[in-house]
């Protein structure tokens, strides 16, 4: 939430919530745009609790049309593409999948292969419409992320522990080789078992456009990670998207903080969710005002249940006029 929160232009005063909605909110602006932001508790994790933190929200913010579901996730190392530590991915619909599948919600089959069984909704129209805008400007003018992740630092100095930890704090482990599990760090694992990448000319995040793959188990396993990332052209794992995306119309923007294998520790996350609060931040930037008020809101919208799925972050507009008036605010 503190990423985020960096990341506003403008903080606004808070607004009484009902009794039954037990979110906390951080309101505020980007751009032309005013936001609310939300997160799941502490320590708590999982698709039912991210639609349980969506529902309330809805409930008391009534014109939200659509929302940024904003944080870290686990990346999939490839040659193609070439996932690191700060990057971000960007869940984006690819064939007859709508950019996030449950990986854990489906059948094994006879040879052993996971099955997925329905689908899952695709984000909202307005933010596909941005983002490829987006990928057309970066191919001329580069992305802004870098120059927001420093505006960051220098409006709140206390902020430098979100900053780029380094190339060479970016580890990546062969797939079968699991973590000392007594070590919280990878200081004590084989440096034998690391592979080696070219070093990048710059360390402004890259982005990456396409399937997130969502669950409600930690995927810390490699093998298992490539397993199903080859089946479903997965670029990322987390583990609150899929209890979202057919009733609350969002776009998933993951920072990468590991690589979902054993490996997995702190070092990264802070940077990773500032990356992934810095693309939010671009694209708002970049979406019409008017293109959200045609948009329709999040309640007037029929849910698309494909799947009986146990049922973070989301942002939202306003109209300037009358900042207390709830039903003036569109999420995006």
């Amino acid at each position: 939430m503190a990423a985020a929160r960096a990341m506003l232009d403008e903080i606004h005063p808070s607004i009484p919530t009902p009794p039954n909605d037990h979110n906390s909110y951080i309101l505020g602006s980007v751009g032309p745009h005013n936001i609310v932001v939300a997160c799941l508790p502490a320590g708590v994790y999982g698709i039912a609790r991210a639609a349980i933190v969506a529902s309330q929200m809805v409930a008391t913010f009534s014109s939200i049309r659509f929302s940024l579901m904003v944080g870290i996730g686990g990346g999939v190392p490839n040659r193609e593409p070439d996932i690191r530590l700060g990057d971000v991915v960007v869940s984006k619909p690819t064939g007859r999948l709508g950019g996030v599948v449950q990986y854990d919600y489906g059948k094994t089959v006879a040879s052993g292969r996971f099955e997925q069984t329905g689908s899952l909704n695709k984000p909202p129209q307005t933010l596909l419409t941005t983002i490829a805008k987006m990928q057309a400007e970066s191919m001329v003018c580069g992305s802004r992320i870098a120059s927001h992740l420093a505006e960051m630092v220098r409006k709140h100095p206390q902020m430098q522990k979100f900053t780029y930890p380094g190339q060479d704090r970016d580890y990546l482990f062969r797939a079968e080789y699991d973590h000392t599990e007594s070590n919280p760090t990878c200081e004590s694992c084989a440096p034998m078992q690391r592979l080696s990448r070219p070093p990048r000319a710059e360390n402004t995040p890259i982005v990456h456009y396409g399937i997130v793959a969502s669950g409600n188990q930690v995927m810390k396993h490699g093998r298992t990670r490539d397993r199903l990332a080859e089946e479903h052209g997965i670029m990322c794992f987390e583990m609150e998207a899929a209890g979202l995306m057919d009733t609350f119309p969002c776009l998933v923007i993951r920072g990468i903080s590991d690589y979902a294998d054993s490996h997995k520790n702190n070092e990264w996350q802070e940077y990773a969710a500032a990356a992934a609060a810095a693309y939010a931040k671009e694209l708002l930037c970049m979406t019409p005002a008017r293109q959200v008020e045609i948009t329709p809101k999040t309640v007037e919208v029929e849910p698309r249940q494909v799947a009986s799925y146990g049922s973070e972050k989301s942002v939202g507009k306003r109209r300037r006029e009358d900042p207390w008036e709830e039903n003036q605010w569109k999420g995006v």
